[in-house]
């Protein structure tokens, strides 16, 4: 039996996914097969009902299942093929990608593959919370699911452990359920998740944020009857005479995501140990040839529209991959200086100089930095600055390098970036 064979397949049919099959459609490319193991496309947008999506890719404000619809509507309009209910089960640097569907086994010879599995919530195992394995313990995104999805209640009074942006936004869609939220507990002195959605969910509603908090006892042997939490030193570790008792029969987790990575590693994809996600270089190529990745994937964004950009540039990227056969010229080291956690790319193609394309940083500060300044330096010598109002881990921020600033330099040997108070 003759394999299957595609130019693009693209694992993951949500934003990233969508996105990164509609723009090698553009572009030209018509063999391309997106593969979702679920039932419906979309991703997690499909139960994200609140609004706020949108507003840079599409210019306008959406809920999550609307900005779904439109990337959806307009891969049907494409005919792009799409195979749902299609579980990957193994993928090789060769390419040769397994799936399982109802039509049984199959190995499909793929040229190029973009990675576009996005994330997973990290568990209750994960942070290693005391107490008894009792019910009323959800993560946020499992809440999100069961309230939006479903219709269901998961209970009366809740505490949510986390500050991520799916624990502040399910506080405020539990209020409106009629579940009283009796606070946020969050575990660093600065809050993971956007700044307008603590004014939005929390301040909105009078819902308390204790920050250098963590829960140190789950209550209740059949359902969660409370938690006791303590303030923590600068080491995390609980202080001794903090010890609060708030009642309650629910825990929302929202402890953090994890990149979609099992399948990376099968084709030993080199990962990230910071973000869990592949090592990339500025065309989004991994290390394994004609191997691309984009959206939470690679590393998790705050804001979906940065998702669909990314899997955009992937698309371009595997394109050009298509019709050059190797996009691997050289790669030039991007370095951390001070007050930076991680940037994407890790490195940078040495062809950048006559390219078209703005190159664009994305990095995230490792605390919370006010009235700070981010400089970028190539090869040790300062070439653009930007001032921020301020600067915190919860948002990602993307500083641009345009090609005349690029052209502009003799060499690119190193490109460093920084933050200096």
């Amino acid at each position: 039996m003759n394999m299957r064979k595609v130019d693009i397949l693209i694992i993951g049919c949500g934003p990233a996914g969508l996105s990164a099959g509609i723009e090698a459609y553009k572009q030209g490319v018509k063999n391309i097969l997106i593969i979702e193991r679920n039932k419906i496309l979309g991703g997690i947008l499909n139960q994200c009902i609140h609004n706020g999506f949108g507003l840079h890719y599409f210019k306008e404000e959406l809920t999550g299942p609307e900005y779904a619809d439109k990337l959806i509507k307009e891969a049907r309009v494409l005919d792009i093929p799409i195979a749902l209910e299609t579980m990957v089960l193994n993928l090789t640097k060769d390419k040769i990608v397994t799936v399982l569907s109802e039509n049984g086994i199959e190995d499909i010879e793929a040229k190029t593959v973009i990675l576009a599995m996005g994330c997973r919530e990290r568990p209750r195992g994960a942070i290693n919370i005391p107490g008894e394995r009792c019910a009323g313990v959800f993560s946020a995104g499992t809440a999100q699911e069961m309230v939006n999805l479903k219709g269901l209640k998961v209970g009366k009074e809740a505490v949510i452990l986390g500050s991520g942006d799916i624990g502040l936004i399910m506080a405020r869609r539990l209020t409106f359920e009629g579940t009283k939220v009796k606070c946020v507990v969050e575990l660093m002195p600065y809050s993971s998740g956007l700044k307008r959605n603590i004014v939005q969910c929390l301040d909105d509603f009078g819902i308390p944020l204790k920050y250098n908090s963590t829960i140190i006892d789950i209550v209740g042997k059949d359902r969660v009857e409370g938690v006791y939490i303590a303030k923590v030193d600068e080491s995390k570790i609980p202080i001794i005479g903090t010890e609060e008792f708030i009642s309650c029969d629910t825990i929302l987790l929202s402890v953090g995501l994890l990149p979609e990575n099992e399948l990376s590693k099968t084709a030993d994809v080199e990962l990230f140990s910071l973000t869990g996600g592949p090592i990339v270089n500025s065309n989004l190529h991994t290390n394994i040839d004609g191997i691309f990745a984009c959206g939470n994937v690679l590393h998790v964004h705050d804001l979906v529209d940065n998702v669909s950009l990314e899997g955009e540039q992937a698309a371009r990227s595997a394109v050009k991959y298509l019709k050059t056969n190797s996009l691997k010229k050289g790669e030039i080291p991007v370095t951390l200086k001070e007050g930076v956690r991680y940037i994407i790319p890790h490195t940078v193609c040495d062809d950048i100089k006559s390219s078209d394309e703005t190159l664009e940083l994305k990095f995230r500060s490792d605390n919370v930095y006010a009235k700070s300044t981010v400089n970028v330096y190539i090869n040790g010598h300062k070439v653009k600055s930007k001032k921020y109002r301020i600067i915190t881990p919860g948002e990602m921020e993307i500083f641009k390098l345009t090609p005349d600033l690029l052209k502009e330099q003799d060499t690119i040997k190193t490109i460093e970036i920084g933050i200096e108070v």
